[in-house]
């Protein structure tokens, strides 16, 4: 089982390296999607990615609820790819570019990410982290029916998990109500 946001920022207050390396492992794809789907090249969003990570270790001891860091973190990017998008916008306009048509330049939107896509990206690494949480059998299962293009087919299934074809159905079934516990509020 994984520990809670706030027990690893519990830790990581204490100074536990393994802690944030957990903490930075588990937010990593989320935070670096916010600059990328705002239009930042991969540069700049690995350098919103670092500074919003640098901001936690100043504030931490800071944070009033350790238990909300994933909002914190998604907030802190969201403003940092706001500010690399203005500063950016800034520099161009100050380089001289009189010369250029308006559509040579291809500026992001700087609009914030749609709330819909906030929580569309929030939702996914929820259930990616409650996948992560289960046991092999079940988290093997689900990325072979689920996470491919093109599912895996029943006999596959058999022989990579050694698992009776009439029993993958029943199997399947179990390890997504476990999910589904997992994804419940307080679970």
């Amino acid at each position: 089982m994984e520990p809670s946001d706030e027990a690893l920022v519990r830790e990581c207050r204490r100074g536990n390296q393994h802690a944030w390396e957990s903490l930075v492992k588990r937010y990593q794809r989320l935070i670096y999607t916010v600059p990328r789907r705002a239009g930042l090249d991969e540069s700049a969003s690995a350098d919103v990615f670092q500074t919003v990570f640098a901001r936690l270790v100043e504030r931490l001891d800071y944070i009033e609820q350790p238990d909300r860091i994933q909002a914190w973190l998604v907030t802190t990017a969201r403003r940092e790819t706001w500010r690399v998008i203005q500063a950016n916008k800034s520099t161009r306009s100050l380089s001289g570019s009189e010369d250029l048509e308006a559509d040579d330049i291809d500026i992001p939107d700087s609009a914030p990410l749609p709330v819909d896509e906030m929580i569309r990206l929030e939702q996914q690494h929820e259930v990616r982290a409650a996948v992560d949480s289960l046991d092999n059998r079940c988290r093997e299962l689900l990325a072979m029916l689920f996470y491919q293009a093109e599912p895996a087919s029943y006999t596959e299934i058999t022989e990579k998990l050694n698992i009776p074809t009439g029993s993958i159905g029943p199997t399947r079934a179990r390890c997504l109500q476990k999910l589904l516990h997992l994804l419940k509020p307080g679970a």
